[in-house]
């Protein structure tokens, strides 16, 4: 699948070193460039990118301008790229893919890149499932209700509980009372509201036995259970701490920035 993109930038030398740097990624092709936030909203809605790559301080109208401009129609991703760390927290607001830091540096922008295709694969993967309930609807409504029962019933796979041998004896831990869970090596530290025990298991194997609608990486050793959480604190450099019921604060580093968004509106 090819990546649609627009940049923006007033700065000509800055879209321009933001061109070369995506050449590395054979399946992003650049479709038009920007130097201003209305030529940008016009652009937008006719040649409908997947992805812009948004300066926010420009002259006229700044990068939230042109996300508030194109809300009438179908919006692109974006991922906003500025000199000023300082408006990380209207970044978050905007549901940001994410926010890269002039001069972007090589690493980030790779893994903006993947994250972009994620939301792309799951947006695309949404549209189908979609429309195949629409002709199932038409064609064979019973298959169409039956379709719509399993979609309940996968949550059905994923642990209700797991249980745990810590310091000699087997623990029975409901997982809907994990407030969250960081690894350490091999280990995996698992935290109820009042206790915390130890798993000799992989993070990406716990990951494969909780439900994802519901437990989600934060940081690279670090899960948490979104019904815990109750508030998002920014912090510098793109990062922010979630605060969970028992008061425990989580950090979310900006490689994981787009579980924040779900909460800041």
């Amino acid at each position: 699948m090819t990546i649609r993109a627009i940049i923006v930038d007033d700065e000509k030398l800055a879209i321009q070193g933001l061109q070369l740097r995506l050449q590395a990624f054979d399946d992003v092709e650049i479709i038009d460039t920007c130097v201003n936030g209305r030529e940008a909203i016009r652009k937008i809605k006719t040649q409908k990118p997947d992805v812009v790559f948004l300066d926010i301080q420009m002259p006229g109208f700044d990068g939230f301008s042109v996300v508030k401009g194109v809300m009438g129609v179908q919006p692109p991703l974006i991922v906003f790229v500025t000199a000023y760390q300082e408006h990380a927290v209207r970044a978050f607001e905007a549901n940001a893919v994410n926010y890269l830091m002039k001069p972007v540096d090589e690493d980030q922008l790779a893994d903006t890149i993947e994250r972009v295709r994620v939301r792309l694969a799951e947006k695309k993967s949404s549209e189908d499932a979609e429309k195949l309930l629409n002709v199932l609807a038409e064609v064979a409504p019973d298959a169409a209700e039956e379709f719509t029962e399993n979609d309940g019933e996968s949550a059905e796979r994923f642990e209700k509980l797991i249980n745990v041998k810590d310091r000699g004896q087997i623990f029975r831990v409901e997982v809907e009372t994990i407030e969250h869970i960081e690894a350490a090596g091999d280990y995996m530290c698992i935290y109820t509201g009042d206790n915390s025990l130890i798993l000799r298991e992989t993070m990406k194997d716990l990951e494969r036995r909780l439900d994802p609608r519901k437990f989600q990486r934060v940081h690279r050793s670090t899960i948490v259970n979104l019904d815990q959480v109750r508030q998002v604190k920014p912090h510098t450099n793109g990062e922010c701490f979630l605060v969970l019921d028992s008061g425990a604060e989580v950090k979310v580093s900006r490689s994981y920035r787009d579980v924040v968004a779900r909460f800041v509106h």
